[in-house]
């Protein structure tokens, strides 16, 4: 078992445990309030069948001892009473107590959790899923489409000029690029879309149940994009390529199908900045 699932189990554990100790906490403060109304019926019952008879027979002598004894009897049951509850609260404020430090426990484990989830899960510099996790929901999504039969597209993209941009720039820029890119890309895309950054310049987006002028859509809005860096503004252009899913394919073949695209598409931008370069004869 993964630190990352033993962290989740923790959590679970702890979760259930601070749960029941809130029943028990319910159950108990009930026992002590019906205990109370109950000892309350008792002494007003107590105090009347000492008093009543006494009273209507109206024997003053009797009447008064009588009465010194139900009151000394109910001073006695109050006394215990308090006791009891005395020990009662005792006993609530050391179950508080001790679901505070659940609580407090159960926060730090899933802290930890976290902290382990997006250490193995996302790309610490962008933020988004890495090849690893990646590559995990493109098999998941893979299966969803040809179980429910619905379209899956895979876009893929590799930014231009980034390599020039590290070596004039430094890498500091580069990574600045590689970021704002990516916070673009997560917010042109849908909350049921996945981003994630295969490594380098590489990224990828999976879209399911899109439609084809909707992947338009999101170039679209990935297109413009300018990083200004030292005072200069830094032209952020990407090459992109997509495919849908095929039934029967492997996500490999998926994303392989994706970078020819990409590629394809790279290689016709490249063609047309060198036919634009070339003077007019």
């Amino acid at each position: 078992m993964s630190e990352e699932q033993q962290s989740g189990v923790q959590a679970i554990v702890c979760a259930e445990t601070v749960r029941e100790r809130f029943r028990k906490l319910d159950r108990r403060q009930w026992w002590l309030w019906s205990t109370a109304v109950l000892v309350l019926i008792l002494l007003s019952v107590g105090v009347a069948s000492f008093a009543f008879p006494n009273i209507l027979s109206q024997e003053h002598a009797t009447y008064s001892f009588y009465l010194d004894q139900s009151v000394r009897s109910v001073v006695g049951l109050v006394l215990i009473f308090c006791l009891y509850l005395a020990y009662q609260q005792s006993q609530i404020i050391r179950v508080r107590n001790q679901l505070a430090d659940q609580v407090e426990v159960l926060a730090k484990v899933q802290a930890r959790a976290h902290e382990v989830y997006n250490l193995a899960a996302l790309d610490q510099l962008t933020g988004l899923y890495n090849r690893r996790s990646g590559e995990q929901r493109l098999a998941e999504e893979i299966t969803r489409a040809a179980r429910h039969q619905r379209p899956l597209t895979v876009l893929s993209l590799d930014l231009d000029g980034l390599k020039e941009t590290n070596d004039k720039m430094g890498h500091a820029a580069g990574d600045l690029v590689i970021k704002t890119f990516a916070e673009r890309l997560q917010r042109s895309i849908r909350g049921s879309d996945v981003a994630m950054r295969l490594g380098g310049d590489e990224f990828v987006a999976l879209l399911p149940e899109c439609r084809m002028e909707e992947v338009k859509h999101v170039i679209g809005r990935i297109e413009g994009l300018e990083v200004e860096y030292g005072g200069v503004r830094v032209p952020v252009r990407c090459s992109r390529g997509w495919t849908d899913y095929k039934p029967g394919e492997t996500s490999g073949e998926l994303l392989k199908r994706a970078d020819e695209a990409l590629y394809a598409d790279k290689r016709a931008s490249k063609q047309n900045r060198l036919s634009q370069a070339q003077p007019a004869l």
